[in-house]
């Protein structure tokens, strides 16, 4: 099983909130979870774009990666697959 880092403060939050029910942070702790979520699958399919295993799959992962991160098309390179 691989281990996912997150920052202090979220880990206080989660701490807070789960053991003493206290849910001034739950806002905080709901922003945290969903940015790293978005982290883990940008990373994800970057490296998708770069490791599959045909030209296809790679491609689409690269789109897919572009389009979350928010690059205009007009400022993508083409790529033949």
């Amino acid at each position: 099983m691989k281990n996912i880092q997150i920052s202090y403060e979220l880990f206080v939050d989660l701490v807070l909130y789960h053991l003493s029910g206290n849910e001034d942070h739950r806002e905080e702790i709901c922003r945290g979870l969903e940015q790293k979520l978005d982290a883990l699958v940008n990373r994800q399919l970057y490296s998708q774009s770069k490791t599959a295993p045909t030209k296809e799959e790679r491609e689409k992962a690269r789109q897919e990666y572009l389009d979350r991160r928010g690059v205009p098309e007009s400022f993508r390179w083409n790529t033949s697959p």
